[in-house]
């Protein structure tokens, strides 16, 4: 899968599944669920324990069923040994231009924070495939409408605080795709291995996206 194959997937989806796992078991269990409700795109955050071990584990069990990446990624060191996992797309809550040119000479998607308008025309200027507007809890969808209005060419992705609620209004507000953690991701399920309900909200978010495109 190419990098623009690998942003174009995620589009057409709209939801990117943010997790903090505790191991490569774990993951492939929640990858499988979310996927069967139809969230193929999974950030796994370098926060999480043994987060590359997680990442090579769930390319090697999913394969193609999945688009894998990693988040809080930080610094080009950290991006090469990621990408060496096999990671699809990187994420991390700033830019960062040595990690930009990294992920271009790797043909991997580059998916910085950024948050002013200037910060934002810079991360896009400088290499990044998509610009993930954070922090977005406090702004809602209208920053991304408000931003999209002079810049109407950047991709957009809003991380945190997305809901069932109003995801439908982000993406309505211009949002190429949105980055879902707990709402997806939740804990109490994973807790209880009930898989299948979470696959059932998982479902939920992409029928939400579908309804606001439509």
């Amino acid at each position: 899968m190419t990098k623009e194959q690998c942003i174009q997937s995620i589009m057409d989806t709209g939801v990117v599944g943010i997790i903090r796992v505790n191991s490569a078991e774990e993951l492939v269990n929640i990858c499988l669920a979310l996927n069967k409700g139809g969230v193929k795109a999974i950030e796994i955050t370098m926060t999480s324990p043994e987060a590359l071990e997680a990442i090579r584990e769930a390319k090697k069990r999913l394969g193609d069923e999945a688009i894998i990446g990693a988040g809080t990624v930080l610094d080009s060191e950290s991006g090469r040994a990621v990408i060496m996992t096999g990671a699809k797309f990187i994420v991390g809550p700033t830019f960062n231009l040595d990690l930009a040119k990294l992920c271009r000479r790797y043909g991997v998607a580059y998916i910085p924070g950024a948050f002013t308008p200037n910060e934002i025309l810079n991360a896009w200027e400088n290499g990044a495939d998509v610009v993930k507007v954070f922090p977005i809890t406090q702004h809602g969808p209208t920053y991304i409408k408000d931003i999209l209005g002079p810049l109407p060419n950047i991709r957009l992705t809003p991380t945190g605080g997305i809901t069932l609620g109003n995801i439908g209004n982000f993406m309505k507000a211009g949002a190429c795709f949105v980055g879902v953690g707990g709402a997806l991701v939740n804990k109490q399920l994973i807790k209880e291995k009930k898989w299948d309900e979470l696959s059932v909200l998982a479902g939920q978010f992409i029928e939400a996206v579908k309804k606001s495109r439509s």
